[in-house]
């Protein structure tokens, strides 16, 4: 949707541009991903080098020669410094943003130290497995993710990422806190793609939408008497011709599959209003593709 967009504001007629464009911005997704997953991993490096630095000063105080590493020695950190998928994702992605940009981690350290959970945690001798996972996820999704520097920080990084920040903190949120102990863990780096037909899905939806568009909006400018069609917000035109472009052309995707998507699409990048007209519209559309015959669905329950 994104990239149609795109393509429309800036007036270009270039399909195989854009569409290189495209599959570019979604392998940054995974890199958006290694970035934020790994950010964790080097704020564990940074105040492990911290505390081995301290204990070799000349005037060392007691606690500083004997450091409290529980926070370094958490679980989580060690299944994310050991996990093979992860380390392998890395080095294949060639991930190396903190590197370059250490004060960031830093900056996030500072702000993890202040945290009550951090305090809390660290307050207690000893802790379960189930309470380092608490620990990290409480950190990763109060701390982190929410840090205006750091957003800031990505956005100025990579362009792409400004609308996937948010999809992308909750997976890894939802994966830290499902995580299990180090003998059973079962931790992987997502596909941007689940195999080649998802990803040739992807092309062949951009290309039918965008190579059929005025075919597309004729389905459904007849079906808004009381709106200007100069006045439906253009991200909702795009979600429509999208939504019908899976209707005609895709018979093997379920038409509540396709209405629950596009409505969901309507509710995060649209105005207010925009999925109770959007919805109105498809539900209206696919009565009337089905009494006439046009769209025709293949498989059992694909209605």
């Amino acid at each position: 949707m994104q990239s149609i967009y795109a393509m429309h504001q800036n007036g270009s007629d270039n399909l195989e541009k854009e569409e290189k464009f495209l599959f570019y911005s979604i392998d940054n997704i995974q890199d958006l991903y290694l970035t934020m997953i790994s950010s964790l991993m080097e704020i564990c490096k940074k105040e492990a080098e911290f505390l081995h630095k301290s204990s070799l000063k000349h005037l060392a105080t007691p606690q500083e020669r004997n450091p409290n590493e529980k926070f370094v020695k958490n679980s989580i950190f060690q299944i994310l410094a050991e996990n093979n998928s992860l380390s392998i994702a890395l080095e294949t992605r060639k991930i190396d943003a903190w590197t370059l940009h250490e004060d960031y981690i830093s900056l996030l350290l500072t702000a993890i130290k202040t945290s009550p959970y951090y305090i809390d945690y660290m307050s207690k001798e000893g802790s379960t497995f189930e309470e380092d996972r608490q620990l990290i996820a409480n950190l990763f999704g109060e701390v982190i993710a929410p840090n205006e520097k750091l957003y800031e920080f990505l956005e100025d990084d990579q362009l792409t990422w400004i609308d996937d920040i948010p999809l992308v903190n909750t997976h890894i949120l939802k994966q830290l806190k499902s995580m299990k102990p180090i003998v059973d863990d079962d931790f992987t780096v997502p596909k941007v793609y689940k195999d080649a037909e998802d990803k040739a899905f992807v092309k062949d939806l951009f290309r039918k939408t965008i190579l059929n568009e005025s075919e597309l909006a004729k389905e459904f400018v007849d079906k808004t008497p009381n709106w200007d069609s100069e006045r439906i917000a253009e991200v909702d035109t795009i979600i429509l011709k999208m939504a019908i472009c899976e209707f005609l052309k895709f018979p093997s995707i379920p038409v509540k599959v396709t209405l629950n998507e596009y409505l969901e699409l309507a509710k995060e990048y649209s105005t207010p209003k925009s999925s109770i007209f959007i919805n109105g519209i498809l539900d209206n559309l696919v009565k009337e593709l089905e009494s006439n015959k046009k769209m025709q669905k293949t498989g059992r329950g694909l209605m």
